[in-house]
């Protein structure tokens, strides 16, 4: 299935690297003002954030890598020019029973719908499974999210657990959805 020649940090058309202090807050910051962009990458209440404030999340973001070891971030780029498109993680790493949980999400608008979602999903399941050797991971999902829980169940994630009207967002109850993926489950789909 997966050999010492594969890699973890390229797929079809992006790449997974580092943060680059320099330019990628800016980008940041744009998607921090796209509410749609906010309101589907996490339940936290969406605002705007200014570059500096980016670049201060990521200084945060980083000191708690070095610090907990439960963490792996990436900056998703688009291979045909370097440019940030996105972001991934994977989090709340559980060594000892081999569960994580992974959160991504491509920025801009003009970059959705064109399959680098996939591919991230794609590349962070490879990641979990084959070299951080998880036995399970988990994505929180909002309800509304349609888009990724069809992916999710494209990748072969089943919904485990439903938190009945847990987000409030317009006057609205809505439910957060766990879904969860086992190594072997992976192993078929990647094999096939």
């Amino acid at each position: 299935m997966f050999d010492i020649q594969t890699q973890l940090f390229e797929g079809k058309d992006i790449r997974f690297g580092p943060i680059d202090y320099e330019k990628d807050p800016e980008v940041e910051s744009k998607w921090t003002h796209d509410s749609d962009f906010m309101r589907m990458y996490e339940s936290d209440p969406a605002r705007p954030m200014s570059a500096a404030m980016v670049k201060k999340e990521y200084e945060k973001l980083e000191k708690e890598i070095e610090e907990e070891k439960n963490m792996y971030f990436f900056a998703v780029r688009a291979k045909a020019d370097e440019r940030l498109i996105g972001k991934a993680m994977i989090h709340r790493v559980e060594w000892v029973n081999g569960n994580c949980s992974l959160r991504f999400g491509i920025g801009s608008p003009d970059d959705r719908r064109k399959g680098y979602g996939s591919q991230t999903l794609q590349m962070l399941l490879r990641f979990a499974f084959a070299e951080l050797n998880m036995f399970r991971v988990s994505a929180h999902v909002s309800e509304y999210n349609e888009a990724t829980i069809i992916m999710l169940q494209k990748f072969g994630f089943v919904e485990e657990v439903r938190r009945r009207q847990a987000l409030d967002r317009d006057g609205r109850r809505w439910d957060l959805l766990i879904f969860g993926l086992l190594k072997d489950e992976w192993q078929v789909r990647a094999k096939a």
